[in-house]
């Protein structure tokens, strides 16, 4: 159930042979994202679980999900990046039947994020499921 943007994360990481090569991949979506408002980096907005700071600005308008983000660390900026082309867009009563855990496995992440990495990953995924279950 994941949305044509991050269908075409799918499709590039096929592309790409090396985990090098999808690392640099992933921090490169991160970079691509516009900065996060200074105003919504604000305690509301921290994720805790994260080994970096991470801060999630969720927005829900006409019953669509949406969210911001931003990270102190460039491969967890990369992994908002991932999560936005995942979620962004999405109704908000459909968020939660989004199976994170399993698209994220398609491109091969879990394999070679550290233990904190997948923790933080984890933390930001249950921040947007949250947010849409109360929002829904």
């Amino acid at each position: 159930m994941a949305t044509e943007a991050f269908e075409e994360i799918v499709e590039d990481f096929e592309f790409l042979e090396d985990w090098e090569d999808r690392y640099r991949y992933v921090i490169d979506q991160g970079k691509s994202m516009d900065p996060l408002d200074e105003a919504f980096r604000v305690p509301a907005t921290k994720v805790d679980g994260c080994a970096s700071q991470v801060w999630l600005h969720p927005k829900i308008e006409a019953g669509v999900f949406s969210f911001e983000g931003a990270s102190d660390a460039m491969i967890v900026s990369g992994l908002i990046a991932v999560l936005r082309k995942l979620y962004n867009g999405v109704p908000v009563a459909e968020v939660t039947k989004v199976n994170a855990r399993a698209e994220m496995t398609r491109l091969g992440l879990n394999e070679h994020l550290s233990s904190q990495r997948s923790n933080g990953l984890r933390a930001m995924i249950e921040r947007i499921r949250l947010v849409a279950s109360e929002a829904s």
